[in-house]
């Protein structure tokens, strides 16, 4: 069967996975671009529309950075990931923050209470609003994928709905040296965690501790 798999998610020293008051200027609340400076000096985030005065890099961030996408043939996200409002739509001219050919190229079910019709944008990006609990996205997801594996984007509390259900293989989080105080959290509830997974980790040249949690076949 198809992994469910995390990358590049970034999680403050205080636990925190994106800071307080988001808003269409601010993605991350009050905290800015802290969480994802280490990416953005990387080839792949360069290639995915992240300008800088280099190419970008291929030193230890970028080798962890760079399997996002190879494998994926899904992608499912919270609403607040694909963008900034909560509560019922608007309207449906907002069509995420990414443009018209967006990163993924490949479908993307959003998590919502509000569904909306299949938006449908260049590159192969189409995305699907479904209301529905992990389980049933989840089999959604992978009726779209194929043989290829689900990614499980974010936000925070959708990673973290998914840990709760045990539905997670693979997972690359990213501790960054900040305190944010403030924001969603991602490990409230989930005491223990770390006996499901065989967890490796590596530094990096920036400060940051990459963490690899791979689900144990016995436990």
């Amino acid at each position: 069967m198809s992994l469910v798999r995390v990358h590049n998610f970034s999680v403050s020293l205080d636990g925190f996975g994106t800071g307080d008051d988001q808003k269409l200027e601010t993605p991350f609340g009050h905290a800015g671009q802290r969480l994802m400076e280490w990416a953005m000096e990387t080839r792949t985030f360069r290639e995915m529309g992240f300008h800088g005065e280099s190419e970008g890099s291929f030193g230890v961030d970028e080798a962890f950075a760079s399997q996002w996408g190879p494998g994926i043939g899904v992608e499912i996200m919270g609403r607040n990931k694909f963008g900034p409002k909560r509560g019922p739509w608007d309207s449906e001219e907002w069509k995420g923050w990414w443009g018209a050919n967006p990163v993924f190229h490949t479908p993307v079910v959003v998590l919502t209470h509000h569904p909306r019709p299949t938006l449908e944008l260049e590159g192969g990006t189409t995305f699907y609003f479904v209301d529905a609990d992990p389980v049933s996205a989840l089999q959604q997801a992978r009726a779209l994928a194929g043989d290829l594996d689900v990614r499980i984007g974010g936000g925070v509390s959708t990673i973290r709905l998914f840990l709760e259900a045990d539905l997670i293989d693979h997972m690359h989080l990213v501790i960054v040296p900040i305190i944010l105080g403030r924001g969603e959290r991602l490990w409230d509830g989930l005491e223990g965690l770390e006996r499901r997974f065989d967890i490796e980790a590596t530094t990096s040249p920036l400060g940051v501790l990459h963490l690899i949690f791979t689900r144990r076949t016995t436990r």
